[in-house]
């Protein structure tokens, strides 16, 4: 591993994700990307658009807070207002909540998270494959956050979906033999920072996002080489169907 601006880049990944199919695929049946950067750049920028209009409309007591949090359970707001829940009828925000962020600190951690890790893991995989790992990740955290948390109070960020990303970098360097050391001691400080401030941040939504990214990751890079992409896709719609179960099966109990 080398050091980047925020965690670390695999170099062994890297060049695993270079070698190429003469179809130009990745040695894991995706495309090969000729810009293994661009799909991370434009996730930052759809998160830091959503950011400022945040910032604009109030920062903390911007309304947009409660349109895209994710709330297990509908709850009332300091003016009496209802804010809708996904258990009642909003289910939009599993997945918004994932582009939302107040803190600065909080979007610049991980939107720098995002830039260090997020082309290498691409180059590695393919671009749609990359975003299958974050989007799925991201949905697993908000399902985990739908258990594990207070179903009254909100949460937001892309951390989740970030964590799986983690993840599935740690399947891909021990794939390809690479040193992962580097790599398991920064994912361990995360933890351990998570589990520090646990009062302000969701380890719920970075355990789920995390185990996700691990258990995708593997499907991917570990699927047989004959029929590989049908397999990878009855493997990660496998895990998609745990997801919704799991969020279903909480929207009832909440009900």
């Amino acid at each position: 591993m080398r050091p980047a601006a925020v965690g670390f880049q695999c170099p062994t990944c890297v060049q695993e994700g270079s070698r190429t199919t003469r179809s130009g695929r990745t040695p894991y049946g995706g495309r090969r990307s000729d810009n293994p950067a661009l799909t991370s750049q434009v996730l930052i920028a759809v998160n830091v658009v959503v950011w400022l209009l945040i910032v604009v409309t109030g920062w903390r007591n911007s309304p947009l807070i409660d349109r895209l949090a994710l709330l297990p359970q509908s709850a009332v707001d300091r003016t009496g207002q209802i804010i809708t829940g996904v258990s009642d009828g909003a289910p939009w925000l599993l997945l918004t909540s994932m582009f939302a962020h107040v803190d600065v600190w909080h979007i610049g951690f991980n939107m720098l998270a995002l830039y260090a890790l997020g082309p290498g893991l691409e180059a590695a995989i393919g671009r749609t494959r990359f975003l299958v790992v974050y989007f799925v990740s991201g949905l697993a955290a908000s399902a985990t956050v739908m258990w594990l948390s207070d179903p009254y109070s909100q949460t937001l960020g892309a951390s989740g979906a970030i964590f799986g990303l983690m993840g599935a970098l740690i399947v891909v360097a021990v794939k390809v033999r690479g040193d992962v050391r580097s790599i398991l001691t920064w994912v361990g400080i995360n933890f351990l920072i998570t589990v520090v401030f646990a009062g302000s941040i969701s380890w719920q939504g970075h355990l789920g996002g995390f185990v996700t990214g691990l258990l995708v990751g593997g499907i991917i890079v570990y699927a047989p080489k004959q029929r590989r992409a049908l397999w990878q896709a009855v493997g990660i719609g496998a895990v998609c169907v745990l997801v919704v179960v799991a969020v279903l099966t909480r929207i009832a109990a909440l009900s």
